[in-house]
């Protein structure tokens, strides 16, 4: 029930900024569409709903979201760069990686903040183990450790503290 509750406080902030300026009109429907999908999905959205009470969470997350922008940036340009330059090196493959993450949540922003980064796709996770199945456009390492650095590194210990 606490996760509905969350879900539908979540989902009615985002609900109001999206139809902003704010009427009467825009609230009702809001506040059925999000009871509606509270209703439905609500104890699917969160396991844990008293971690959305930390305040940490959230400034973590700003600071995750200009993280992630960058690394994307950074990615596209280099895929961009090698398929403009035919030169440039492709050695693709599928390695394995480590991850420390353990919630379901946190695995899946991980693998997708990997997959979202342009020369990286994670192609399967088995997430007792906690290991990541990527494929990568240009490997540079089988080791796992040196992979798990070049490729998990720069998201895992930011969603650590976000959703673990």
């Amino acid at each position: 029930m606490k996760s509905k509750l969350v879900l539908f406080i979540f989902g009615f902030i985002v609900w109001s900024l999206l139809t902003w300026p704010l009427d009467f009109q825009h609230l009702v429907v809001g506040l059925m569409v999000v009871a509606f999908v509270a209703f439905i999905t609500g104890d699917l959205f969160s396991r844990r709903p008293h971690h959305f009470g930390h305040i940490t969470r959230y400034f973590w997350f700003c600071y995750y979201v200009p993280v992630f922008l960058w690394e994307c940036l950074k990615a596209n340009i280099d895929v961009a760069l090698r398929v403009l330059n035919p030169k440039l090196p492709i050695n693709p493959g599928i390695v394995k990686v480590k991850t420390t993450l353990k919630s379901d949540t946190g695995l899946t922003f991980l693998a997708n903040s990997i997959t979202l980064t342009p020369g990286t796709l994670c192609v399967d996770i088995d997430a007792e183990k906690g290991i990541l199945y990527i494929h990568w456009i240009d490997v540079k390492t089988q080791d796992i450790d040196k992979a798990t650095q070049e490729i998990v590194g720069k998201f895992e210990n930011i969603l650590k503290k976000i959703f673990e």
